[in-house]
């Protein structure tokens, strides 16, 4: 009898220890697993709860703001004309097509043409002449975008980037080797754009893009942003004919190194100054943020069109620059070599 009820007190004790394990520490601490967290950016602002913009009209005065601006680094080079001996090229030799490394299996197909979901902080009325008549957009970046989740960028309409590479004979972008690699893996077609700077050199400038930029033969022609910085520590002002001499030196060099012949990207006061009836061989680029380029440009031809300064996308903090293909989707699949889905 002692036996059995020890036994029975022994089953019960047993039995009571399981119930409380079953009930774990969680419950009794009250944990609660945390929510799921998407996204690789948290704008201060989300795109779709922006508030609504007056909407300028055509021919409203408007300043030509770029996204990626902001105080270029001092050269370091004393000014120099074209005819000096260039400077001696920066020791460090960058790591090259080492960086680029190969997309993982994740990558999204580069064939693919996504229309344009981007919204605008500075909206413009460009009448009959919109830029959302263009089949194919895309972006132009540098460090002031910051990390960009490019995959969530491409869908919402980027089916191209040029990223910021260079600046005068000594600067790197400090993200150029990031973006160069992510907006392959994302898929979209990729092209490098060098700051030209008056004070330096034409062939040390072409030397520092050559050293920095990987010769992928996939990628878009390189390019030269030629423009007036007020905020650069170059305060030259060239003759137009030294302007398209020291021009024509980059590009060629540029031209015999990657085998594509480069785009000129520029602004309308620039263009009035150096530009006009100019290089009629080169592709342009042209910025024009308040009207159509054929206002602006008058008889030029044009590749590319910056319509936006402000551009406003998921998958980057802040605004960005916003750009247009001239021509149908299936002349940008010739031009970018993209081929069909």
């Amino acid at each position: 009898m002692r036996l059995k009820a020890l036994s029975l007190l022994i089953l019960g004790s047993v039995a009571l220890a399981s119930c409380r394990a079953t009930s774990g520490p969680t419950e009794a601490l009250n944990i609660v697993a945390p929510q799921e967290v998407t996204g690789s950016i948290t704008p201060p602002e989300p795109v779709g709860d922006a508030p609504a913009k007056k909407v300028a009209q055509v021919g409203d005065a408007q300043p030509h703001e770029l996204a990626w601006a902001g105080d270029m680094p001092a050269s370091g080079a004393a000014e120099a004309s074209e005819m000096a001996v260039s400077l001696p090229l920066p020791s460090e030799r960058p790591t090259g097509e080492s960086f680029d490394a190969t997309p993982s299996p994740a990558v999204l197909k580069g064939s693919r043409v996504y229309s344009s979901r981007f919204r605008d902080a500075k909206p413009i009325n460009f009448g009959k002449r919109s830029p959302h008549n263009h089949a194919v957009h895309g972006v132009d970046v540098s460090r002031w975008q910051g990390n960009i989740d490019w995959p969530k960028l491409r869908t919402q309409g980027a089916n191209f980037a040029y990223i910021k590479a260079t600046d005068g004979g000594d600067h790197l972008d400090p993200m150029f080797k990031t973006n160069w690699r992510n907006a392959k893996v994302a898929g979209l077609k990729r092209g490098a754009y060098h700051f030209f700077y008056w004070c330096r050199t034409a062939g040390e400038q072409a030397d520092w893009f050559i050293r920095n930029v990987p010769r992928d033969p996939d990628a878009l022609p390189p390019v030269i942003d030629v423009e007036w910085n007020h905020e650069s520590s170059c305060k030259r002002r060239p003759s137009p004919e030294k302007v398209r001499e020291k021009m024509q030196v980059f590009m060629d060099m540029l031209e015999r190194h990657y085998g594509k012949r480069p785009i000129i990207y520029t602004a309308p006061d620039f263009y009035e100054d150096n530009l006009q009836g100019a290089f009629k061989s080169h592709p342009f680029w042209l910025r024009s943020v308040a009207a159509h380029p054929s206002k602006v440009y008058p008889g030029r031809d044009w590749l590319f069109w910056q319509y936006s300064g402000s551009g406003l996308s998921h998958g980057v903090d802040g605004r960005i620059d916003l750009n247009a293909f001239h021509g149908s989707e299936a002349e940008w699949r010739r031009f970018s070599g993209t081929g069909r889905s």
